[in-house]
């Protein structure tokens, strides 16, 4: 059973690197990361989220299928821009208002290392581009003012020591 990463551990600001192939070893991580999502009630997950530096996502937002991105890249995203609250498995329990474009077009691999294009928008796109963050060592709280991030760390560490 995987463990989610918590805030403060370091490998969250890292850089995840290549998945040189999908085989056997990716395809168990692929299902173990959908089973921890799925346990915490998440819509989303990252491989460095569970310690792993590849570069892999999987997402399972209301309404939709669950996908699985290995390699992503953004090719694009929309010039519009629109605020939602936003979380993280890996900072439970704190939701700031973050903006983001309202739409992204991603290709990545799937889980059997099929290439795909997705257009995205929407919740959808919102959690894509979230988790693709993550796989260059970028948290939510870093597309927030600084000042209102300093003020949200400390009551989540206030509340993690309580």
């Amino acid at each position: 059973m995987l463990t989610i990463v918590k805030l403060g551990d370091p490998v969250l600001l890292k850089h995840s690197v290549i998945v040189p192939e999908v085989n056997e070893e990716i395809t168990t991580l692929v299902t173990d990361m959908i089973e921890a999502m799925d346990r915490e009630k998440g819509v989303g997950l990252a491989a460095v989220q569970v310690g792993r530096l590849l570069r892999l996502f999987v997402t399972r937002v209301p309404g939709d299928m669950v996908r699985v991105f290995i390699n992503p890249d953004i090719l694009e995203t929309s010039i519009e821009q629109e605020p939602f609250e936003e979380g993280c498995l890996s900072i439970p329990g704190l939701y700031t208002e973050v903006i983001r474009p309202s739409s992204v077009r991603v290709q990545a691999q799937n889980a059997r290392g099929r290439r795909f294009t997705l257009n995205a928008e929407g919740y959808l796109g919102r959690v894509i581009q979230h988790e693709f963050d993550h796989l260059n060592g970028i948290l939510f709280l870093d597309r927030i003012d600084s000042k209102k991030k300093q003020r949200l760390l400390a009551g989540y560490e206030e509340k993690v020591r309580a």
